[in-house]
């Protein structure tokens, strides 16, 4: 579980849900300048979404699991139109503000180590590939969520493939990008207010590799939807259906 002292997305979180602060959560990375989220945008409602998540909204169906919930967002908008959805966080303080925001199903765990349930959506947003922290991860991610799925099921999951910040205006790729790091395996740190996470890593994939890696899991990957930012949804069943 994430401690409350290493959850600076947690606290602003809390803080914007319970108590009306909004400050930014600041994202260092050694290989890019510091991000920013502002809070609010965590709480965005189906209108405020991109045209990548309200599509992944429409294709939800079933019994859904919203891994990494955060606020809610896709959570909230799910529930209301009347799906029954599981709710996972590792962080504490979006259990209780989820929890406060009526979602009827919250497990405070990682998704690694969630078992003995079954959906039939599995709902991945936010660069949901993240979550695997690097390509090889990606297989073992894939391992444990084929096991989460129910005949006929499906994942929605979304990421980037950042090779564009690597292009140049002819087209060829600078020759700096590392042949022992894949370039889409990044660490981050956030931070907020007087808490500061430790770094983590965070994968964003591109769509071959993805392919190779739902494959090798006997699972079948279609590329749903394709953003203005070499961003993509992508849905993956299992390889008979």
């Amino acid at each position: 579980m994430t401690s409350p002292y290493d959850d600076p997305i947690g606290h602003a979180v809390y803080d914007f849900h319970f108590n009306s602060i909004e400050r930014p959560i600041v994202v260092h990375s050694n290989d890019f300048d510091d991000d920013t989220i502002e809070t609010s945008y965590l709480f965005r409602t189906y209108q405020q979404m991109p045209a990548l998540e309200k599509k992944a909204m429409s294709l939800c169906s079933g019994k859904i699991l919203d891994v990494g919930a955060g606020a809610g967002a896709h959570s909230v908008y799910l529930q209301e139109k009347g799906f029954g959805i599981t709710s996972l966080e590792t962080s504490a303080l979006c259990c209780e503000v989820l929890t406060n925001r009526n979602i009827r199903e919250v497990v405070m765990q990682d998704i690694f180590k969630f078992n003995n349930h079954t959906f039939d959506t599995i709902l991945l947003l936010m660069n949901g590939t993240g979550i695997a922290g690097t390509l090889s991860g990606l297989d073992v991610l894939f391992h444990h969520l084929k096991s989460l799925l129910n005949p006929g099921g499906q994942i929605l999951i979304d990421s980037s493939d950042l090779i564009y910040l690597f292009e140049q205006e002819d087209g060829s790729v600078l020759i700096h990008i590392s042949a022992e790091k894949y370039y889409g395996e990044l660490t981050f740190q956030t931070e907020y207010e007087n808490w500061k996470s430790q770094p983590f890593s965070w994968l964003y994939v591109d769509p071959d590799n993805l392919k190779n890696s739902v494959e090798k899991n006997q699972l079948k990957l279609d590329k749903i939807y394709e953003g203005e930012h070499y961003d993509y949804l992508a849905r993956i069943t299992f390889k008979n259906e």
